[in-house]
């Protein structure tokens, strides 16, 4: 839910006029009624909710068939990966529409209360490491009984962004033996904080702007899969985290790797919206294969929505904050968080990687006619 009752009650206390559609909060506990509490108008469908508004948001980003329903010139605040949803900017450039994404949020110190990315890869990661426990047929700590000592399970992270590190703290909190690999450098202190190992795989850092990893050539990935190969035969369970916006996911998990793996390990894909990080990875799905069980996780948050809710609902608010001002909504363009998180600007696509695409697209369409 993009706007939970508390936030609701703060912006219609600023002056802002918050409409609700009917049902949106259920799913996450949040029941119509306090929203009414807090100001909020109820509206029965989207057609009613969106028709006059000036600005809209959303957790995922709107349908073609949704933008036709909002005003002209209306602004849309969501997650939208333009890249793979042109069909969204072109119908958002038709209805002369302003569009931020917080996907495309500029990675310095002040945008960090707006970051939606983090605050739902900490869901996604949490979520992951509990997936895994569910699924693991033995116990995550380490038993001693008087029939025998149960070792802990051995769990191996890639990828030690937010997600990957939320994912090691909860496998050590259940009592797990933690791995862990990532190609910046910079993560190695972070993840031994946590009290899990750091896999040195010798490899050169890729440390890319904002201290996130930068994307991988496929002669770096080819080498990083044959290094950590070893790791993965000897874990219980292997948890992937790397994703990359807009992009196809890396494999970092072959089908040579799982059938390397002991019977009954678990795979948890948290990259499988992505195209996923284990060749065998299948969105929302649990594949077998060698005795090996591969789950392709979909969409995480949506298994926590309250949570995920309450925090993607600050995130919204804090960048509505720099949007919307007196009551009114004053997007401040000189901001460099608001220039670098639009994507369509009245109706022109200002995203310069997205404004490529569209121009290529439409060359190639032209092309073939």
């Amino acid at each position: 839910m993009a706007v939970i009752p508390d936030v609701a009650g703060r912006l219609s206390s600023s002056g802002v006029e918050v409409v609700v559609q009917e049902g949106a909060g259920v799913a996450a506990h949040f029941p119509d009624a306090a929203y009414v509490d807090k100001g909020a108008t109820l509206r029965a469908g989207a057609g009613e909710a969106l028709a006059g508004a000036d600005l809209v948001a959303k957790v995922q980003a709107p349908t073609p068939d949704e933008v036709a329903l909002m005003p002209e010139g209306a602004t849309v605040v969501s997650f939208l990966q333009p890249a793979s949803q042109l069909d969204t900017v072109r119908a958002l450039v038709q209805r002369k529409a302003t569009a931020f994404s917080l996907d495309l949020l500029p990675r310095i110190s002040r945008a960090q209360s707006m970051d939606a990315l983090s605050s739902q890869a900490t869901v996604s990661g949490y979520l992951s490491a509990l997936a895994a426990a569910e699924r693991l047929p033995k116990f995550f700590p380490m038993f001693m009984t008087a029939a025998g000592t149960v070792p802990p399970a051995k769990v191996l992270v890639l990828g030690a962004g937010v997600a990957g590190l939320q994912a090691i703290a909860t496998a050590r909190r259940l009592g797990a033996q933690v791995r862990a690999y990532d190609v910046r450098a910079a993560a190695k202190e972070e993840v031994q904080s946590l009290g899990a190992a750091f896999v040195e795989l010798g490899l050169e850092t890729q440390e890319g702007s904002g201290g996130y990893a930068r994307e991988q050539s496929e002669e770096f990935l080819a080498r990083q899969r044959e290094l950590i190969g070893n790791e993965v035969a000897a874990s219980d369970v292997v948890i992937t985290t790397a994703a990359v916006p807009g992009r196809k996911a890396p494999i970092l998990v072959t089908t040579a790797m799982v059938e390397g793996m002991a019977e009954g390990s678990v795979i948890v894909d948290m990259a499988a919206d992505g195209g996923g990080n284990c060749e065998l990875s299948e969105p929302g799905k649990d594949i077998e294969y060698h005795g090996v069980l591969v789950c392709g996780l979909t969409n995480p948050p949506s298994a926590m929505p309250t949570h995920a809710s309450f925090l993607y609902s600050r995130n919204v608010a804090n960048f509505l904050a720099l949007v919307v001002v007196d009551g009114e909504l004053r997007p401040d363009f000189d901001d460099e968080i608001v220039a670098g998180s639009c994507v369509v600007r009245a109706g022109e696509v200002v995203h310069r990687p997205t404004a490529e695409l569209i121009a290529g697209a439409a060359a190639g369409k032209e092309g073939a006619q």
